[in-house]
């Protein structure tokens, strides 16, 4: 056996309530895995699935798991296409192993990882009344974040229209990049019009406008509506949700031929892991099609290896701001050597 796994249950919660259009969170549950090899050493990972939306949030998942750490453990391999329908555990034990093997949180050496470098983020504006929100916006403003990322579709559009308005008012579009999320929120029928009314305040892209339904319909053609809108829509479409559950390479090619969208947002717990999201960037990249890369509300551990990976993707000097600043969601969380510093993210260990 190469290495020993203990797992570990733990529950992160919230300061504030974290809203979307699907819901709103205040805890946050994870696995961390332990890893231990004859030489003393000792990797650590996070197996983290949203509830509701991870392909592998299963009612037994603990037993999933453990079995997975079996593999790991025997082998010393998580490269197992057996794995692949399970993406929070692969990238909580593909972490394990990286750590364990670096000897450190320093996963990959980068510019980022040496130090040398920090990564962009954008700010993170989570939904609440209107109220809550411009008080959100205001203060990713004032921390010196000029992207801003805002979850649209859970209050009244026009209240939404006025949050990008009261930006575009004091920041141009060079100024302060806007993205928004809808988290599948707006209905088919109804989604142009919107974007149509997006589009004024010089919008970088939006996430997941409708639902995703691929995995959920024996439609002839589920991914019609979402392809026509990345044709038409005034305002580039970045997927998230669309991705989830197209683990293998072949459906990953498949997707995106089919849609053809503008930008793809990968979290690695949703998305396949370290190898997963590989994939995909370097699917996009054959297709023209951007990325960036998320964590999903993910402790430190997690956040760091996300960060890691970016810093791994897209090399030494990313312009494209990443979804990074999760780490200070939780009112408790664990001790890693990154920080962040303005709107940028960096590695202290």
């Amino acid at each position: 056996m190469k290495y020993r796994c203990h797992l570990y249950r733990q529950t992160f919660r919230f300061k504030e309530p974290a809203g979307t259009s699907r819901g709103v969170y205040l805890e946050k549950k994870s696995y961390i895995v332990e890893l231990t090899d004859n030489a003393g050493r000792r990797g650590l990972g996070e197996c983290s699935p949203l509830p509701g939306l991870s392909c592998d949030d299963l009612p037994d998942y603990e037993e999933i798991l453990k079995d997975c750490c079996n593999l790991v453990c025997v082998t010393g391999r998580t490269d197992f296409d057996e794995m692949r329908p399970y993406p929070s555990m692969t990238f909580g034990l593909e972490t394990a192993v990286r750590h364990l093997e670096a000897g450190s949180f320093r996963l990959f050496d980068t510019a980022f990882g040496r130090g040398e470098a920090g990564i962009p983020i954008n700010g993170l504006v989570w939904m609440g009344t209107y109220k809550e929100m411009y008080a959100r916006m205001e203060e990713k403003l004032r921390a010196g974040f000029r992207c801003i990322k805002i979850k649209i579709g859970a209050i009244d559009f026009d209240d939404e229209l006025r949050l990008l308005a009261a930006i575009r008012e004091r920041f141009a579009p060079e100024e302060v990049q806007l993205r928004v999320d809808a988290n599948g929120a707006f209905a088919p029928a109804e989604a142009m019009r919107k974007l149509e009314a997006l589009h004024p305040f010089g919008i970088h892209s939006i996430e997941q406008p409708i639902r995703a339904v691929w995995r959920d319909t024996n439609a002839a053609d589920p991914w019609r509506d979402m392809a026509r809108l990345c044709r038409e829509s005034p305002i580039p479409i970045a997927l998230d949700e669309e991705l989830i559950g197209a683990n293998r390479i072949e459906e990953k090619r498949a997707l995106l031929d089919a849609i053809r969208p503008q930008y793809i947002v990968l979290k690695p717990s949703l998305h396949g892991g370290i190898q997963g999201v590989t994939e995909w960037v370097e699917e996009a990249r054959k297709r023209n099609i951007g990325s960036w890369i998320t964590s999903a509300l993910e402790s430190n551990i997690g956040l760091n290896a996300v960060a890691h990976l970016a810093a791994r993707l897209y090399g030494d000097d990313i312009t494209m701001p990443q979804g990074l600043g999760t780490g200070a969601l939780f009112t408790e969380n664990h001790r890693v050597p990154v920080e962040l510093r303005g709107d940028r993210m960096w590695y202290i260990g």
